[in-house]
């Protein structure tokens, strides 16, 4: 009898413990259980090394619940699930550019562009017809000139617009973002004469005969005086502007975005955040933002880390996220203003400056590291990239910092003896692969300053990658263009489209289409201390991905350029769609 009284309660025990699992029983073989969405019948590559190739995903509340082979995700899919047939095409988790200034590149679509302008009468033509497009419009901007237009000097002159038009100021920026060109209408409205100074940092270029502005207007000489006579954009412009950013954005495959502070002293991203987080709370974001804020040698550094603690308070979450700061150690070798460590080539005596000084900077760097807050310092020469690493390594040593994840920008020119430091640092080098493109631009200015001993370093992606850095590739927009393809592209060949210099330029710094694609994801959301949520196509990560016009692993590298987004998703919503990919899936909807 005491046996069988036993087992009754172990039998009432077994069912109470089976009604209380009931609900969750049934809730794991609900409907809703399954996938919002699934994708089939692609050829993903997840940049996950442990599995990188698979044949479709799932995705449940805007992330990616599991990957693998079609019969490894059959199961997930249910009466409401969506299927997206991919038709074989090839699927990359979406690129984030990891160096844009994305408000200036946005703005810049609403004004005159000038990128492929390759002469002065072509440039006059385009500056007219937009100022007659724009009547309404009291200043005339824009961007995109090359250097190598204006023959031996690089640098414009006033009275070429002057000619087209006299009575509306007109500011034009170059395409690097480091020299500007002024009619005589906006150096009036700025006051620049023959006896305004040249402010720190910048200069007012000058007639050497009569000493008068020339019109050309070099480096911080835009932020002291130009820039702050140009109507501020209103908030509803920048909300279209910003708009139209991320729809191109979108359409060229970047699902994320890293701005590394303004182009401007005053303007840029970090200034735009409460416009940002307006359109995040009406849900119109279609990027995720990482935002750096940048700090002047003459400002206060206590203001600016105020400043950023109090973003990285508020703002922290998938969308939008700021806790970075930004320097600027030096400024271009086109313009002979990179910090360099012996002489320009072409101008004995002079090397070009540091913008900051240096103790100043190493003192920056090591109060903002110890507050946890990230580092980015532009440094293009030599000189300039010597003095962030070692600002960044004695930060390091005198705070007892890991995993910092500071950034050096740009890296055009690099001493033999820096390379291997990014590995040994865990120092983040952020290039631009189409900076390295080498058209005129690089062959006839950039070269001949450096000089043949020193070009030879000139981005080495590969020397880097191969001694341990971490890269992050980005474009520098409104510098180049934010299309990551012709930069994939080029971090293959290092050749022109034309394909010159045959054999590629340093073809030794050339490096694969797996590394290039790293760079653009996991090395980007490494970057962005986001690695953990996005970067690759993995299960628990958001499902951020893109599908592809080609197969970027069975064509040349000379037509990687040429790849075309089908589709854009973030977060598991499709935010663009080609005309390509709409008649695909019309034809197969037509066809069941």
């Amino acid at each position: 009898m005491a046996h069988d009284h036993r087992r009754r309660w172990v039998v009432l025990a077994a069912n109470a413990l089976w009604l209380w699992l009931l609900p969750t029983v049934a809730w794991a073989q609900a409907p809703d259980s399954k996938a919002d969405l699934v994708i089939v019948h692609g050829k993903i590559y997840t940049v996950n090394e442990s599995k990188p190739w698979a044949e479709a995903l799932a995705v449940r509340d805007s992330k990616i619940v599991a990957v693998g082979k079609e019969e490894e995700i059959r199961s997930w899919r249910g009466s409401k699930t969506k299927v997206i047939d991919a038709k074989g095409r090839m699927i990359l988790p979406g690129f984030t550019d990891s160096h844009i200034h994305f408000l200036d590149g946005s703005l810049s679509l609403l004004g005159v562009t000038l990128d492929d302008a390759r002469t002065l009468d072509e440039i006059q033509q385009r500056v007219k017809a937009y100022a007659t497009a724009h009547p309404e419009l009291t200043w005339i901007l824009g961007r995109g000139w090359q250097y190598t237009v204006f023959g031996a000097s690089g640098m414009p002159d006033r009275a070429a617009l002057d000619r087209i038009i006299p009575d509306r100021p007109v500011y034009l920026e170059s395409f690097d973002g480091h020299s500007w060109w002024a009619n005589s209408k906006a150096l009036k409205m700025a006051g620049i004469t023959r006896d305004s100074p040249n402010p720190p940092g910048g200069e007012f270029v000058r007639d050497p005969a009569s000493g008068e502005p020339t019109g050309a207007v070099k480096e911080d000489a835009a932020d002291a005086v130009v820039r702050r006579v140009i109507p501020h954009p209103t908030h509803e412009r920048m909300l279209e502007a910003l708009r139209g950013g991320m729809k191109e954005a979108n359409r060229v495959g970047l699902v994320g975005a890293i701005s590394p502070g303004g182009v401007s002293a005053e303007g840029g991203d970090f200034q735009a955040l409460d416009v940002y987080d307006e359109l995040r709370q009406r849900r119109e974001l279609t990027l995720r933002f990482y935002f750096a804020s940048r700090l002047e040698p003459s400002g206060s550094a206590e203001e600016v880390m105020a400043r950023i603690e109090t973003a990285r308070q508020r703002f922290h979450d998938e969308w939008i996220a700021a806790g970075a700061a930004k320097f600027f150690l030096d400024g271009v070798i086109e313009s002979h203003t990179a910090a360099m460590l012996e002489p320009y080539s072409d101008t004995p005596g002079q090397s070009g400056n540091l913008w900051w000084d240096p103790q100043k900077y190493m003192q920056a760097v090591e109060e903002l590291d110890k507050k946890g807050i990230q580092v980015y310092t532009h440094a293009i020469g030599d000189k300039a990239i010597r003095l962030a690493l070692d600002a960044y390594q004695e930060a390091a040593r005198q705070n007892h910092t890991r995993d910092a994840r500071h950034r050096i920008e740009h890296i055009e020119n690099i001493s033999a003896a820096d390379i291997p430091r990014f590995g040994e640092l865990g120092v983040i080098a952020s290039f631009q692969p189409l900076h390295a493109y080498p058209d005129d631009d690089l062959t006839k200015v950039w070269l001949p300053h450096v000089g043949p001993e020193r070009a030879r370093r000139g981005w080495p992606w590969r020397s880097i990658s191969r001694q341990g850095g971490v890269m992050a590739f980005g474009s520098d927009w409104p510098i180049v263009t934010l299309n990551p393809w012709p930069g994939v592209q080029n971090a293959l060949t290092r050749q022109t489209t034309e394909g010159d210099p045959p054999g590629g330029w340093l073809p030794g710094e050339r490096i694969s289409l797996e590394d290039t694609i790293r760079a653009y994801t996991l090395g980007a959301a490494f970057a962005a201390r986001r690695e953990k949520t996005t970067g690759s196509l993995e299960a628990g990560k958001f499902a951020d991905l893109i599908i592809l016009s080609q197969d970027l692993f069975m064509i040349e590298p000379t037509e990687i350029g040429k790849t075309e987004v089908l589709m854009t998703m973030v977060g598991g919503r499709v935010v663009y769609e080609s005309p390509t990919w709409g008649a695909v899936k019309n034809q197969a909807a037509e066809a069941k």
